[in-house]
Order: structure tokens, then C-alpha cells, then sequence
């Protein structure tokens, strides 16, 4: 006859077994989830470097290369952070751990990016000399204001990124899957 005891100790066997393999089952699923992301990742990274290719060979033909910099720049900037995401998803694969300095590094790269925009696209207003009419001085006031916050927001991610670097915890052996 089983005692309680017995019955409590098997119970607890047949538990333990069923949450590993649950857990067996979750670790493959979330490798296969993110082999998917991974991929669908790099063919969008394909396509908006095919998009920019297509966007300078387009400039180049009409000799609207200057025109087109803004455009083709804006795509190659959503190529990096589409990288850096594929990096941090490649980390997350190996190591089984959510690293956090990626995304610090997409921020930046999306913060500069909208700079770099912003500027551009005053600089094109000038040149076309739209400031002239109404509401230009409106416009003016917000790019600086976006510009001002932008400028504090990178200022911020760069000041993250190195204290992240500088305290991070110090990696002992291989990383294991």
C-alpha cells in the first residue's frame, strides 16, 4: 500500500517532470518565435537598402542626387536600427537573456536620425524660401523645440550607454544556451 508520504513524493515527480517539460517545450518556442523575427528582421533590412539603392540610382539618373540625400539617408539610418535590433534578437537567441544596450543604441540612432531629418527638411524650406509665409515662424518654433528635446534625448541615451558599459556585471566563461 501507498502511504501518504509515498503518494505526496510522487506527486511531486510527476509535477517536477511536467514543468520541465513545459519548459522544455516554452525554450523551443520562443527560439523558433524569435528565428522568425530574426528573419522577417533581415528581409526588411534587405528591402529598404533595395529601396535606397533604388532611390540614389533614380537621383543619379536625373542628377537629383542632392535632392534624393535626405531620402536615401532616412532609409540607410532605418537599416542600422533594423540591424541593431537583428543583433540584439541574435543575443537574445544565444544567450537567453534581454540585453538591454541595443535598444539604448536603436534610440540613438532613431534620435540622430530624426535630427538629421528635421535639419535636412529646415534647410530645404530655406533653400525654397518657404519661411516667408505664414506660419513660419511656427514651424520654426517647433522644429527647435522637437530639435532642443531630441538634442537631450541623445544626450541622455549616450550618458546610459556608457554607465552601462562602465558597471555592467563582468561575464564569466562561455555564454550558455
Amino acid at each position: 500500500m501507498l502511504s501518504v508520504f509515498d503518494f505526496e513524493v510522487e506527486c511531486d515527480m510527476v509535477e517536477d517532470k511536467l514543468r520541465h517539460h513545459f519548459d522544455v517545450y516554452l525554450g523551443k518556442t520562443e527560439i523558433v518565435i524569435y528565428s522568425v523575427l530574426a528573419v522577417l528582421l533581415a528581409l526588411a533590412a534587405f528591402v529598404t537598402i533595395a529601396t535606397a539603392v533604388q532611390i540614389l540610382w533614380a537621383g543619379l539618373s536625373h542628377w537629383t542626387v542632392a535632392a534624393q540625400t535626405l531620402r536615401v539617408l532616412n532609409q540607410l539610418l532605418i537599416v542600422l536600427m533594423l540591424v541593431e535590433i537583428l543583433h540584439t534578437v541574435r543575443i537574445s537567441i544565444r544567450s537567453h537573456i534581454l540585453v538591454t544596450e541595443p535598444f539604448l543604441v536603436v534610440g540613438l540612432i532613431a534620435s540622430i536620425r530624426r535630427i538629421l531629418v528635421i535639419t535636412l527638411e529646415a534647410a530645404t524650406l530655406t533653400k525654397e524660401g518657404a519661411w516667408a509665409t505664414e506660419g513660419s515662424s511656427a514651424i520654426f518654433r517647433s522644429s527647435m523645440i522637437e530639435l532642443g528635446l531630441l538634442g537631450l534625448m541623445v544626450l541622455v541615451l549616450v550618458i546610459s550607454i556608457t554607465l552601462l558599459r562602465r558597471y555592467a556585471p563582468e561575464q564569466k566563461g562561455p555564454v550558455q544556451l
